[in-house]
């Protein structure tokens, strides 16, 4: 075989990877409990669920992300903790990745499945996280069918939002939301985004159902 076909064999996977990474639609688990009072302008404000989190530019910019659903819902931005009606905490976080093995062909591609995605020990701060939730059965581009010759592997990485609001005046607790997604992208300036997304597709949503949200890419919503 010439070097030509040999190169254009190991770069075709690498670019499929690429392209699957930024041009298909955004998967994410929900799961949401709640009993939030129907929007009537009550205010509120946002903050960090990690304190080392105050003040930061980055978070700054997700809760802005949570503001701006929460606005267009009917609730309002609270000039201060002290003049708010309702208290949002705010977590994200992603792990370091799972490593996993594809082959192909030298021609021509099948498809199969994740068999099952067994955890993680990340999100300590999402209580009940310990150990991941990932059984979603999502489709996997990169798992081909029979007649393998070459064998490369990628990394998928597993991330999390959590959004968690109570009534200031009694510290009740009326949403609890988290939002798990896996994806071959660690940017969290594009996962985090899309789990907002998620999490406000159709909120606050049915107390105690588990959906599966479909977010699609930002050039097709």
């Amino acid at each position: 075989m010439s070097r030509t076909k040999t190169f254009a064999r190991l770069i075709m996977p690498i670019a499929l990877l690429s392209v699957a990474a930024c041009a298909t639609p955004f998967k994410a688990k929900v799961n949401r409990f709640q009993a939030m009072p129907a929007p009537q302008g009550q205010s509120f404000v946002i903050k960090p669920a990690d304190p080392k989190r105050e003040g930061s530019l980055e978070f700054a910019q997700y809760a802005s992300l949570v503001s701006n659903k929460m606005t267009q819902i009917g609730y309002q931005v609270a000039p201060n903790a002290d003049a708010a009606s309702l208290i949002i905490t705010l977590d994200y976080a992603i792990d370091g990745g799972r490593e996993k093995i594809r082959s192909y062909p030298s021609t021509g591609f099948g498809f199969g499945r994740f068999g099952g995605y067994s955890g993680f020990g990340g999100y300590n701060r999402f209580g009940g996280f310990g150990r991941s939730r990932f059984v979603y059965g999502f489709n996997d581009p990169f798992l081909f069918g029979s007649g393998f010759d070459e064998i490369e592997s990628y990394t998928v990485y597993n991330s999390g939002l959590n959004v968690n609001i109570s009534r200031k005046a009694d510290g009740q607790r009326v949403f609890e939301g988290k939002a798990d997604a896996m994806s071959l992208n660690n940017n969290l300036t594009y996962l985090v985004p899309n789990l907002v997304e998620a999490m406000f597709t159709g909120f606050p949503g049915n107390s105690g159902e588990t959906v599966k949200i479909t977010v699609a890419p930002p050039g097709k919503r």
